[in-house]
């Protein structure tokens, strides 16, 4: 019953955010410094999501080795991107890669 409580809890807090922020969010006005802090937001959630994912696959401690299929993958898209700037080829890379090094050359 607690878990109940407490997820219908996080729905009414997300909502009551969400909604003020629809019904305020006119009448906010970001100052330019601001914008441009929250222009960065989607990128730096999304590095401190896959990072991690990345260097320690399993939980346990960095594995910073050639055999780390998640590691080779993401080295290869972040090279991708730097090279091309497109995000779809750069998430097909990094698929391709990560499970060709984890299906041949890990076999």
């Amino acid at each position: 019953m607690n878990y109940v409580l407490i997820i219908l809890g996080m729905a009414l807090i997300t909502w009551l955010i969400r909604t003020t922020v629809f019904i305020v969010g006119d009448r906010l006005v970001f100052s330019p410094l601001v914008r441009t802090a929250l222009g960065f937001v989607p990128v730096t959630v999304l590095t401190a999501i896959i990072v991690p994912m990345a260097v320690s696959p399993h939980g346990s401690g960095a594995e910073l080795t050639w055999r780390n299929p998640q590691l080779v993958g993401a080295l290869a898209a972040v090279l991708v991107s730097a090279l091309t700037r497109r995000p779809l080829l750069t998430i097909a890379v990094g698929l391709a890669v990560f499970f060709l090094w984890q299906g041949v050359v890990l076999k």
